[in-house]
């Protein structure tokens, strides 16, 4: 009788230990964030008008007045005529449905386009299992090693009764992956070696070198140095090598994203206390085991941040080796617009090319804070 009259107690101490909901919970919250006074009041009030208001408009023009698809006519010039009737009043997806293709893939042949396709499936399975830690082992090397082999395969043919298919045409969204998946890839490697040895105290010229460089590749923008591998990179080869300009503006975005995630690093090495090398002095580590097991894993896990925000920013600075005629996303986008059959519904195209960099961008930003969060946890304990 005791057990339960002391059951009943503490279950009528929880209920009356518990907040009251005017203090917790979504209304609570409102209630304090948005309508704390009278200004803050007004100023929710004409805001939630506005978001409403605009809101409504977009979905009227996107989708409620929005032209999905056209009739084939015999005169190209036709086709889109049903959008320019609504001009200005609904969306022309049609014209995505006409392009898509092209907007994917670029030039590469039509009938072979299914290779490209499985190539950014095989990207973004890639991304999938690189991001689960319970594969954070050295088989993740082979498994990068395999599937980057298998895309190359694709991507060129030549084998197993592909077609062979040159850079020239190759386009689209698999030439974005490619050139930010290859330049992290081999980026972020360089840039930790250039960070550790900035701060190497006993090989004063490897110093001076990790300086030179981070000083002057950071001193120009990535444009002039994807011009420079197009133009002036071929010059200092020797006569019969002159790689493809695919690989020179692979070469550039390596040696740019190096310089920058170095001083991300860099900053992370800073930041740990002067301990943390005397411990594993004391231990007799070597120089390479203090670093690998002990300094760089808690240097990277404070600089999650920064480098999530680099690796972001040099995802969407792949758009700008159109400077040197390659087909990424964006331009293959630009060159769509083109089309005089299409000419004046480039804002639905910019829409869907903005769309498909955001899932890829808040991706690898989602991916950021869970790591933080994972990471917080470890250190509270």
């Amino acid at each position: 009788m005791s057990g339960q009259t002391a059951t009943i107690i503490g279950t009528a101490s929880a209920a009356r230990e518990q907040p009251p909901a005017s203090l917790v919970g979504p209304w609570a919250w409102a209630r304090r964030n948005l309508f704390g006074s009278w200004w803050s009041s007004a100023v929710t009030i004409l805001l939630g008008y506005l978001i409403v208001r605009w809101a409504w408009g977009f979905i009227d023009w996107a989708v409620i007045n929005a032209v999905w698809s056209v009739p084939v006519a015999s005169n190209p010039l036709d086709t889109a005529a049903p959008c320019r009737q609504m001009a200005g009043v609904g969306a022309c997806w049609a014209v995505i449905g006409d392009k898509w293709r092209f907007i994917l893939f670029g030039r590469y042949p039509y009938d072979q386009q299914w290779r490209p396709a499985l190539c950014i499936l095989l990207f973004i399975a890639l991304y999938g299992v690189s991001a689960n830690r319970a594969f954070w082992r050295k088989e993740l090397l082979y498994i990068w090693v395999a599937t980057l082999a298998v895309i190359a395969f694709l991507m060129w043919g030549g084998v197993l009764g592909m077609d062979y298919v040159a850079q020239d045409q190759w386009g689209g969204l698999p030439i974005t992956l490619i050139l930010a998946t290859f330049g992290l890839a081999f980026a972020f490697p360089l840039a930790v070696v250039v960070a550790l040895g900035r701060r190497s105290t006993q090989l004063p010229a490897v110093k001076f070198l990790c300086v030179g460089y981070v000083e002057l590749i950071r001193g120009v923008p990535l444009i002039s140095l994807l011009f420079m591998a197009s133009v002036m990179f071929p010059l200092f080869m020797p006569e019969g090598l002159n790689p493809d300009k695919l690989l020179r503006a692979q070469i550039a975005i390596i040696l740019f994203a190096a310089a920058y995630l170095a001083e991300v690093v860099r900053g992370g090495l800073q930041s740990l206390p002067k301990g943390q090398y005397e411990a594993a002095d004391a231990l007799g580590l070597s120089y390479w085991q203090k670093t690998l097991k002990i300094i760089l894993p808690q240097a990277l896990r404070m600089v999650i941040p920064p480098l999530v925000n680099n690796f972001i920013s040099f995802f969407k600075d792949t758009s700008l080796v159109l400077i040197i005629g390659i087909f990424d996303l964006l331009t293959a986008g630009k060159v769509a617009m083109a089309d005089p059959t299409w000419t004046g519904f480039s804002t639905e195209i910019y829409l869907v090319l903005a769309a498909i960099y955001f899932v890829f961008c808040y991706a690898m930003s989602h991916y950021s804070r869970s790591l933080e969060r994972k990471f917080s946890r470890a250190r509270n304990r």
